[in-house]
């Protein structure tokens, strides 16, 4: 399947999960920490199991790959966006948190045009200038 599929099946898998994380922490007054803990035992567990053929590898990786996982993933977006996430889910209306929420492919974006040497051409700025006005057109009262 073409990566832009499984892009779309993301978005589509976070929106409909934001949904019902929404649901269960109003339903079950719960915080968002243990919103997000939960979400991450689960997690941690289906994709041990379905991780596991591929242990063998992480030996292979090199420190520096594992550094670039633990903290990029790990911390800065596993334990900290989804902390914010889940605070802002709890706290606002998911018409009004989704669409800042996800406006994290723009920031990729700018990672990647920044410090990994990607291209800038029109098609770039015209998506990304795209994703700017219709998140504010989304969130603006």
């Amino acid at each position: 399947m073409k990566p832009q599929i499984f892009a779309l099946l993301a978005a589509i898998c976070w929106g409909v999960g934001g949904y019902f994380e929404k649901k269960g922490l109003h339903l079950g007054n719960l915080s968002p920490t243990m919103g997000i803990t939960l979400r991450t035992l689960v997690a941690f567990v289906l994709l041990a199991v379905a991780s596991y053929p591929q242990w063998k590898t992480v030996p292979l990786a090199g420190s520096k790959a594992l550094i670039y996982m633990i903290v990029g993933g790990g911390i800065v977006a596993g334990a900290a966006g989804m902390l914010c996430f889940y605070t802002a889910i709890k706290g606002a209306p998911l018409s009004r948190v989704m669409p800042i929420a996800f406006t994290s492919p723009l920031f990729g974006a700018l990672m990647g045009l920044i410090f990994g040497g990607e291209a800038l051409t029109l098609k770039t700025i015209l998506g990304m200038s795209l994703t700017i006005g219709g998140i504010i057109l989304l969130t603006i009262e």
